[in-house]
C-alpha cells in the first residue's frame, strides 16, 4: 500500500519508518499532486497552527478534503488530531475538520507536563499500549457517529469516524506498531 506521510512539519520521519516496518511505500506529502498518488494519509504531530497555516497556504486542503471526502484514509496523531477536528477549544486555527469532535490543544500542560503511559485498548489485545503524550490534545466531545476506541483517565485519546482515526498520542515514536497495524487494516478494508 502506498501511504502518503504530510510532511510539512513535526514528526513525519518517524511515521514514515514505522510505516514502512509495516511494509508500505512511503511518499512524503508537500505538493497537491502527492495527494492524488497515495491509497491512505497520516497526518503527523507537530504544532498543529503551524502544519494547519502551511496546509492551507500550499494548497494541499482541497485535495485533501476533497479525497478523504471520497474515501481516503485518513491518520491523524496529536497535531494531526488536532487538524482533523471539526471543533477546536478556543480556536480559529486553519483546521480540516474532518471528525465530529471537539479537541482541546495542550490539554495535559506545557512541554514539561508530557508523559508516557500504558494504555488499555481492548481491540488491540490485553497487552497495554505504550502511549506518548507530548502537549497532547485531548478529545472533549464526540458526535453520534465517532467511535471511542480509547480513554486515558476520563478523557478520550484515540477515536475513529469512517475511515478517519484520529490519536492524541504518538504511536510512531514506540517500537509498537499495532495502531499503525490497525490503520493499515482501517485503510485496505471497505468504505
Amino acid at each position: 500500500m502506498k501511504v502518503g506521510v504530510l510532511a510539512m512539519q513535526g514528526a513525519f520521519r518517524e511515521h514514515a519508518r514505522a510505516l514502512e516496518r509495516c511494509g508500505c511505500t512511503v511518499l512524503e506529502v508537500r505538493m497537491p499532486r502527492d495527494v492524488e498518488e497515495i491509497e491512505a494519509l497520516v497526518l503527523p504531530g507537530g504544532e498543529s497552527t503551524t502544519i494547519g497555516k502551511l496546509v492551507f497556504d500550499f494548497g494541499l486542503a482541497e485535495p485533501i478534503l476533497g479525497r478523504a471526502q471520497a474515501g481516503l484514509p485518513v491518520f491523524g496523531t496529536c497535531a494531526g488530531a488536532v487538524l482533523l477536528a471539526r471543533d477546536i477549544v478556543g480556536s480559529d486555527q486553519k483546521r480540516l475538520g474532518l471528525m465530529d469532535i471537539r479537541i482541546h490543544r495542550n490539554a495535559y500542560g506545557r512541554q514539561v507536563d508530557s508523559f508516557e503511559t500504558d494504555l488499555e485498548i481492548p481491540f488491540l489485545g490485553a497487552e497495554p499500549f505504550p502511549a506518548v503524550f507530548i502537549r497532547a490534545p485531548l478529545i472533549e466531545a464526540a458526535g453520534p457517529e465517532v467511535e471511542v476506541l480509547a480513554r486515558y483517565r476520563e478523557g478520550i485519546v484515540l477515536a475513529r469516524q469512517g475511515r478517519v482515526l484520529a490519536a492524541t498520542f504518538h504511536p510512531e515514536l514506540t517500537p509498537d506498531l499495532r495502531i499503525h497495524r490497525y490503520f493499515l487494516e482501517l485503510a485496505a478494508g471497505p468504505h
